[in-house]
């Protein structure tokens, strides 16, 4: 009931143009486009924090790891010690990725090329070199996948915004959990549920609609961040992600705060809605196409504008604007 409510207001007022164009619903110009530098200096500190907890458990093993190598008298003791040849492995520069591609005598080369270059020489400091090293592969690690934090952030901004939406239309919905495959109902305590989820499942009075997550498209091959489908959940199968007449609505989603890198995310996800557009337009389709990014500067706030303007884009909102996400998530849970 709450989202066919939500629904009928885009009717009232303006409500008419607010229907043919739903993204003057939360934009008036292409300043409200715009990243405001304090949404750049939150966005930087959350950045800080994630990385500060995704750092905790690499500390926790490397006081693990320092604990139990001072048992060690020598670094050749060190081979001894059980449970610490896996960091043993990991300091001597093999990382995660590279170990399941070493058999056991190229990982005892490193190991044994990590003791005689730079434990022995180390002399009584064997074991800080030891845990110096260890976390600097960890860190690298860290690095790696904060790569990809920004979308991964944005993800659960987005996904937090479409629950908070649905729990006050009071409509029911199905999350999907990105490790299992497993699709189940919304639990009420729904806390951190974002850092596993794959999709949702909702019902509006449209029907059944099942949103995923870096979906790759069999029409033109290539992954498009968000998805939106006519279905339900327990319907969602391969046959459907290749039928383009089952997608409602698809979107790019640009979590990376930095301007600096704003442009790039830009140009990625502006060749991507081209390439939804035609690919579709040649099935004689037209899902509602979308955007969502963190850093818009003014030159791309312009660009956005003026595809809204003339139709080649739908929707789009800045994502740290809670208002906008608010409308444009709204928007998209009423298709």
């Amino acid at each position: 009931m709450g989202v066919i409510l939500c629904a009928s207001a885009y009717m009232s007022g303006d409500g008419i143009n607010q229907l043919m164009r739903p993204y003057l619903r939360h934009l008036n110009s292409t300043k409200d486009l715009r990243t405001t530098y304090e949404a750049i200096r939150a966005g930087f500190v959350m950045l800080a924090l994630e990385k500060n907890r995704r750092a905790t458990p690499f500390v926790a093993e490397a006081r693990a790891l320092k604990t139990a190598a001072v048992k060690a008298k020598t670094p050749v003791d060190l081979l001894r010690i059980e449970e610490i040849q896996s960091a043993l492995v990991t300091a001597a520069g093999v990382s995660d990725k590279a170990t399941s591609h070493l058999d056991d005598s190229d990982k005892r080369d490193a190991v044994n090329g990590l003791i005689r270059n730079f434990l022995e020489p180390a002399g009584a400091n064997f074991v800080e070199e030891l845990v110096f090293r260890f976390l600097l592969i960890r860190g690298d690690t860290l690095g790696g996948s904060m790569r990809n934090i920004g979308g991964f952030m944005a993800q659960k901004k987005l996904t937090r915004s479409i629950i908070a939406y649905l729990r006050v239309a009071g409509s029911q919905c199905k999350w999907l959990h990105s490790e299992t495959g497993v699709w189940a109902k919304l639990p009420k305590d729904d806390a951190d549920v974002e850092l596993y989820l794959r999709g949702l499942c909702w019902e509006t009075h449209e029907g059944k609609r099942t949103l995923l997550y870096n979906v790759t498209v069999p029409l033109f091959r290539n992954n498009v961040d968000l998805s939106l489908f006519n279905c339900a959940a327990k319907d969602m199968t391969r046959d459907i992600i290749g039928d383009p007449a089952a997608y409602i609505a698809l979107g790019e989603l640009k979590g990376g705060i930095d301007p600096a890198g704003a442009d790039e995310h830009w140009k990625t996800a502006r060749t991507a809605i081209n390439r939804i557009k035609d690919a579709f337009s040649k099935r004689d389709l037209k899902p509602h196409v979308f955007f969502i990014g963190a850093a818009i500067e003014n030159k791309m706030a312009i660009e956005i504008w003026q595809m809204l303007k003339r139709g080649s884009l739908e929707n789009a909102a800045n994502l740290t604007n809670d208002d906008q996400m608010a409308s444009i998530t709204g928007w998209l849970c009423s298709l």
